[in-house]
């Protein structure tokens, strides 16, 4: 279903799971929009004027998918742009704010990170990408319902604080609060 508008600026990577989701979830249909209007919009929205609300996304969805050849992995544009404004922002808080903080929570990520990349084919992405694909690995694992070792769990723990941190601040960026010449 199409997100809230107000949730990429409320919490940025909530938003980015979610689309991760539908991203997914179009996948596994085929992007036929046939199938997801009949087996998933249909039966959630018996109002005609909902449905096609709810359709007209998932076609825009679908049309994108199929003419950037993202039937078996990538993102949407909308997706890219905000990874990009993210990596704008991690890159920020490193070295022009000089966010200690933020340094802090990346430095404790950062082992269990780039073991998280490694496994995952991820090691050439940045890391906001692999903190992202991580988090949305657990949401799946949780669906499945498969068991998290504690180990995976606590390093799920450090990215979704780092990745909290990074969405309040990505928060207060859009709201224009940070002041990228304060150093």
């Amino acid at each position: 279903m199409r997100p809230n508008p107000n949730l990429q600026n409320e919490n940025v990577a909530e938003y980015l799971l979610y689309i991760f989701q539908i991203e997914a979830l179009v996948r596994t249909i085929n992007l036929d929009i046939t199938r997801i209007e009949s087996e998933l919009l249909a039966p959630a929205f018996p109002d005609p004027t909902q449905l096609q609300h709810q359709l007209s996304w998932y076609k825009e969805i679908v049309l994108e998918m199929n003419q950037r050849g993202l039937q078996k992995e990538g993102h949407l544009d909308q997706v890219e742009e905000i990874l990009l404004e993210l990596i704008y922002l991690h890159n920020t808080l490193l070295t022009i704010l000089n966010d200690e903080k933020y340094k802090g929570l990346c430095d404790h990520a950062s082992e269990a990170l780039q073991a998280f990349k490694t496994k995952s084919n991820m090691v050439n992405r940045h890391d906001i990408e692999g903190l992202l694909h991580a988090m949305f690995m657990k949401l799946q694992l949780k669906m499945k319902k498969q068991e998290i070792s504690p180990e995976t769990e606590a390093a799920f723990d450090l990215f979704r604080i780092q990745l909290a941190y990074l969405s309040k601040n990505y928060q207060r960026m859009k709201a224009g609060e940070l002041n990228f010449i304060q150093n």
